[in-house]
């Protein structure tokens, strides 16, 4: 039982010591953190995401970025892709309408002009 209760002291004190030095020296590497930060590059191909919103009238080009395909991929990778990403955003699953739309009209514009 003493044995416990000196394990449970040296836990907490183990716990107010690193939070004493958290607080103390936080300021300083929370700022050197930020700084290395930013000096990484803000490039766009970093991101797994496409940044930005949608053109007016949608190419070939924004209708693959929306699909995750190339814009020349063959129909059974085009079927595959729409279906895949629908059972995500489809409506009756919770998922966004216009977003819905907008994936059903880069099928139909990649199904229309094939090459």
């Amino acid at each position: 039982m003493a044995s416990g209760l000196i394990l449970a002291g040296l836990g907490i004190l183990a716990v107010g010591l690193s939070g004493r030095y958290a607080l103390r020296h936080g300021k300083v590497l929370g700022s050197a953190v930020k700084q290395k930060l930013e000096a990484l590059p803000n490039s766009p191909s970093l991101s797994k995401y496409y940044r930005g919103g949608f053109d007016p009238k949608m190419g070939r080009r924004e209708a693959g970025l929306i699909l995750g395909i190339s814009p020349s991929a063959s129909k059974a990778k085009l079927k595959d892709a729409h279906k895949r990403i629908m059972l995500v955003n489809h409506p009756d699953r919770g998922g966004s309408p216009y977003l819905a739309a907008k994936i059903n009209e880069a099928k139909d514009l990649l199904e229309s002009r094939r090459p």
